[in-house]
């Protein structure tokens, strides 16, 4: 992912990176497998705010009615998600981690209508353990 990309997802700017998280080096365990873990650079976290549309409430009590899944709402927490797990990787890869464990998704609802979406973990450099193969030529 490239600085640009990144910038236009958070709303601060960023450092050269030593490393680069990878979306495939984030865990919810507190290892992963094939690496050990060499420096724990401390909790990092990714803050997204929401609010409800209007348009979108009005179908979902329509939806409401019949029964269902509600789609709109469902698009509006994934795009939340993802995007508090984009900073939440931004974080640590300005703090130049490799990679995330103990990774984990909170919401709060601040206002009628308004809900924080916070995705957090431990960033940490890892390195691939010896004889696993794992990156080796």
């Amino acid at each position: 992912m490239s600085d640009q990309q990144l910038q236009a997802r958070a709303p601060y700017s960023i450092s050269d990176p030593k490393f680069s998280v990878s979306p495939q080096m984030v865990t919810t365990a507190f290892e992963l497998p094939g690496f050990r873990v060499r420096q724990n650079l401390g909790v990092v976290r990714g803050i997204v705010v929401r609010s409800r549309n209007l348009f979108v409430t009005i179908g979902a009590v329509f939806n409401q009615m019949v029964g269902g899944n509600i789609t709109a709402w469902t698009k509006l927490c994934e795009l939340a998600r993802r995007e508090a797990f984009d900073i939440m990787i931004q974080h640590a890869t300005e703090l130049g981690a490799n990679a995330i464990i103990g990774a984990r998704y909170d919401a709060t609802e601040i206002a009628t209508g308004v809900t924080e979406v916070l995705a957090y973990g431990t960033a940490v450099v890892v390195e691939p353990l010896e004889g696993t193969g794992i990156y080796s030529s």
